[in-house]
């Protein structure tokens, strides 16, 4: 266990905290307020935006899509050399923040931004950006990962760079009060995934990643069990931590991480627009299956700790039972559906995808080769 940590982003957290961006953002700054469909116009984040920003020279640009696009965000980036922004403010879900990222980096770039995530320009610069939170579930919040789609060639990429991690976070539960239900339960989705990713790999004896990652779990689990209850304050401010947490880079440092679950559900998403969460309820338990033997001691670590499951030779295989059944009990679908019947062109037009992103040999172990991703699909593609 040997590693590097630090994050630097500052969270300001509780109802009310919008009010927090006045001084966060410094008062000579040029801002660009960035957001999505426009939902932040009726439930009131918007008006505490402008409110906040009061004083300062603002502008805004919105229409940033779930998934964001390269061919939308460019035209932000347009925005931000021609204005002459220096300051970036993102306002939403994962999809905003994540394509704030890209045109904060891309701005400061003088050719095609698509470069940052073919691995062809390395970040070396960047328009600092905050970001207010309004739908729990990526953590792009307070960490330096983004994933950008370029809808032309249906590509799905991530980068990562500490020039775009946010200077701040705005965590205000009450922003998720009118959050439609399917997005509520993608975030809790998500939000397990990417704490799997990070514990369910190999033993290494990491007492303290280990329990937190088994902490956060338990936490989802019991959030998914009182769903019933989600119109509360206390159940708002704890998915919204929980989902922080499990992706700011502490639970996964020091240990090894999988994200194979990811870059095949990244695919789906990008050649059949399901959403992400459930892009990776669908792919996770056909894959745990799959790499069942390499990953049993985990898995058995995760029945006995997080869902208090009887020991026994089919330990692991009880927890993927159970992972799949935590899914379903939430209404999400563990195959896929969206492909329209032909099983067999969707399976090879996911493997293409995967071959031309060099994604052929995925996991902790690297041990997911294209013929494991197409047995896994072949599982998870009803």
């Amino acid at each position: 266990m040997q590693f590097s940590y630090v994050n630097p982003t500052v969270i300001h957290f509780g109802q009310g905290q919008i009010g927090q961006i006045s001084q966060a953002i410094p008062a000579n700054a040029k801002v660009l307020v960035i957001y999505g469909g426009g939902s932040i116009k009726h439930n009131g984040v918007y008006d505490q935006v402008s409110a906040a920003l009061q004083g300062h020279d603002w502008l805004e640009f919105s229409g940033v899509e779930p998934n964001p696009t390269k061919e939308t965000l460019d035209k932000a980036v347009a925005i931000v050399k021609q204005q002459g922004v220096d300051f970036i403010l993102a306002v939403g879900g994962g999809s905003v923040i994540d394509g704030s990222k890209y045109v904060a980096a891309a701005a400061r770039y003088d050719a095609d931004g698509w470069d940052i995530l073919i691995g062809k320009h390395e970040v070396s610069a960047a328009v600092p950006l905050g970001a207010i939170l309004t739908l729990p579930a990526t953590g792009s919040e307070s960490n330096s990962g983004a994933v950008i789609t370029k809808a032309e060639t249906q590509d799905k990429l991530a980068f990562l760079s500490p020039f775009v991690q946010p200077v701040f976070a705005v965590l205000d539960p009450d922003t998720m009060k009118t959050l439609p239900e399917k997005q509520l339960i993608n975030g809790i989705v998500d939000a397990w995934v990417h704490t799997c990713e990070q514990y369910l790999t190999l033993p290494t004896g990491a007492m303290v990643q280990d329990g937190y990652a088994e902490a956060l779990l338990k936490n989802l689990l019991t959030l998914g069990e009182q769903y019933a209850e989600r119109d509360n304050d206390a159940w708002r401010a704890n998915l919204m931590w929980t989902a922080n947490q499990a992706l700011n880079g502490l639970i996964g440092s020091g240990v090894p991480h999988d994200w194979a679950t990811h870059m095949i559900g990244h695919e789906l998403t990008a050649l059949y627009g399901v959403d992400h969460g459930r892009s990776l309820a669908i792919v996770q338990p056909s894959l745990m299956r799959n790499q069942i033997e390499l990953k049993r001691a985990k898995l058995e670590q995760m029945g006995r700790n997080v869902f208090g499951l009887a020991a026994g030779a089919d330990l692991a295989e009880r927890t993927i039972d159970a992972i799949e059944a935590f899914y379903l009990s939430l209404g999400v679908a563990t195959q896929l559906t969206e492909h329209g019947g032909d099983k067999a062109s969707a399976i090879d037009a996911v493997i293409q995808q995967l071959q031309k992103h060099g994604m052929v040999a995925l996991g902790e172990s690297e041990a997911i080769t294209l013929e494991h991703s197409r047995a896994i699909l072949t599982q998870a593609i009803a």
